[in-house]
């Protein structure tokens, strides 16, 4: 079955042009933080029991709710990202600092991109942990590279030991912090954005030079094994048992 996925998958591939091709080349470069970050929530949910009660807390990202057909999902939003501009509305929307939920509400808890937009990630945390059953767990993505954006509602980035240090504080347990690439992936994503300055006339040449080389640099990632030079980092923490 696998080889005739994967003969189909060739065959499609061989019907596209090459624009098509260089274009979809592109996007899974260009969008390797979020496919890794996609992939995190669907299998945090795959292991999250259903009928569950699952609590997501984004800054005005809220396209992960696919994921959670089978969960008692709430969505809380920022109130400083809400813009009213959304295609869902969340159930929520206001300050993870200090939730409307009573304590030991939910199961798991999902917290995507959100400790750069609030003034006090620690207390954002603990206040998570109290909204946690005990065995409760929590999926969390943060930046360590990335522009500014929300301004002016954008305070942090962070390194792998911030992140470990603000959730043991927190009081989670069974932390597992993983760098999402290296440093050539990061090269790799700044380059696309560097096209964003480009004027208009010179666009064309710019990208004909710089894309073949923001496509290239990725395959280098491997030789930057510490991932001192990260986009981010997906991470998983639970509630201990026993508090």
């Amino acid at each position: 079955m696998h080889t005739t996925l994967k003969a189909a998958k060739r065959a499609r591939h061989a019907q596209k042009g090459p624009i098509l091709r260089m274009a979809e080349m592109i996007g899974q470069s260009l969008l390797h933080f979020e496919e890794v970050v996609e992939r995190a929530v669907a299998e945090f949910t795959e292991s999250t029991a259903a009928d569950s009660r699952v609590l997501g807390v984004s800054s005005g990202e809220i396209g992960h709710t696919k994921h959670f057909k089978r969960h008692r999902y709430c969505s809380l939003e920022l109130s400083t990202a809400h813009n009213g501009r959304s295609r869902r509305r969340p159930h929520v929307i206001g300050d993870p600092a200090t939730l409307p939920f009573p304590k030991e509400r939910f199961d798991a808890c999902v917290n995507l991109l959100t400790l750069e937009h609030v003034p006090e990630p620690g207390l954002v945390l603990r206040e998570l942990a109290k909204t946690l059953k005990p065995g409760g767990e929590l999926l969390l993505v943060v930046q360590q590279e990335s522009e500014i954006s929300q301004e002016p509602h954008d305070y942090y980035r962070f390194t792998r030991f911030g992140v470990q240090y603000l959730l043991e504080n927190a009081g989670f347990t069974e932390i597992i912090i993983k760098p999402v690439g290296g440093l050539f992936q990061l090269l790799s994503r700044r380059l696309f954005d560097g096209l964003e300055f480009i004027p208009v006339i010179l666009f064309p040449l710019a990208a004909l030079l710089l894309a073949p080389l923001a496509l290239a640099l990725p395959l280098l990632d491997f030789l930057d094994r510490d991932n001192r030079f990260t986009l981010g980092y997906v991470c998983t923490a639970r509630r201990p048992l026993m508090t």
